[in-house]
């Protein structure tokens, strides 16, 4: 099996681990249903007042002629409403692993007791490891948010915008999803981000095979929140196939099982 189809095996692994554990998928759907309800808060209120948004924002235009202020403002609203839809998609996995952190940290130590040779994690405060995560999300949106500028100006170029965009978008967006769900296996193995990210661009295929399809998944509405605590627990399968677990003197590593 490739890389491609292992990283694919992985995310199924972690959501088969889940299903057969129902405690662990029901609390790991709480953090996830949390931001969920915040954020379709968030979006219906910027949908309801984005008109008066639009209006406030250009003020220069109440001289225009009726048809091109219209114009002007239903684009912009436009703008404004599709901006805050591509920023709930970027940074939803992020605030939902801020908010369950607790939950996560506990269900990605449960996977790795289960697959045995699991870490000792780092001896910090919570508070600490709080904003290690706060601070590495931000840092993983700043990358995203540079790769959307890029992809978004590409957009333009005929064929190339409607086809090979499209693909490198949501390579992109796989990829900086496994990032985002693996920093808690990771932070647990004590990897900082830019340690995290050369090891997931050596073995590039693998996280691809593993995002990509979480990527896809995520567009379905609700799937996010039904698929978050799998998600998580196939990113620490995939943390023990970068990292694997040192053996004690004397005996090989333990083969990763289901």
């Amino acid at each position: 099996m490739g890389d491609l189809g292992r990283g694919l095996a992985l995310l199924v692994r972690g959501q088969r681990w889940v299903l057969r554990h129902g405690r662990d998928w029901r609390f790991g759907m709480l953090p996830a249903l949390i931001a969920f309800a915040g954020y379709v808060a968030a979006l219906v209120a910027l949908v309801v007042w984005s008109d008066d948004l639009a209006r406030w924002a250009t003020p220069f235009a109440d001289d225009w002629a009726a048809v091109w202020r219209g114009l002007f403002r239903d684009l912009l609203t436009a703008v404004v409403i599709g901006g805050g839809l591509l920023l709930a998609v970027l940074s939803f996995t992020a605030v939902t692993l801020l908010v369950g952190q607790p939950f996560y940290e506990s269900l990605a130590h449960r996977v790795d007791v289960s697959q045995g040779d699991a870490p000792d994690p780092p001896d910090r405060p919570f508070l600490r490891e709080l904003w290690t995560g706060v601070r590495d999300s931000v840092r993983v949106l700043l990358r995203v948010a540079a790769f959307a500028v890029v992809l978004f100006a590409l957009g333009f170029v005929p064929a190339v915008g409607q086809t090979v965009v499209p693909a490198l978008g949501f390579c992109v967006s796989g990829f900086f999803l496994t990032v985002e769900l693996a920093a808690v296996p990771m932070q647990r193995r004590d990897i900082a981000l830019r340690a995290r990210l050369r090891l997931m661009r050596a073995r590039l295929p693998l996280v691809l095979g593993f995002g990509v399809p979480l990527a896809l998944a995520f567009l379905v509405p609700f799937a996010a929140v039904v698929l978050m605590p799998g998600a998580v627990a196939g990113a620490t399968l995939l943390a023990r196939e970068l990292v694997p677990p040192a053996a004690p003197p004397g005996r090989p590593a333990a083969e990763p099982g289901d």
